[in-house]
């Protein structure tokens, strides 16, 4: 059991540090503290449609496994 807690607390460390990362990568929507630090800059470039749908589908997969280490350590506490 030691084993399995110690290696969620790893994978719960390394998801939240990568989820952090996904986040700060996407495209600001206007607004909020994005305009504050010049976000507000609209570029003519236009952004691909397909890399903000996958970083979208990367972000919530990796949201996913850091709420499932989250129950998983929750049990382990509850039941061990």
């Amino acid at each position: 059991m030691d084993v399995l807690h110690i290696a969620l607390q790893v994978m719960l460390v390394v998801t939240g540090l990568f989820l952090v990362l996904l986040i700060l990568m996407h495209k600001g929507q206007g607004g909020g503290m994005s305009e504050m630090f010049g976000g507000s800059m609209q570029s003519t470039m236009g952004g691909s449609s397909v890399a903000e749908r996958n970083l979208n589908r990367i972000t919530i997969t990796v949201a996913l496994v850091w709420l499932a280490c989250i129950v998983g350590l929750g049990l382990l506490t509850r039941f061990a």
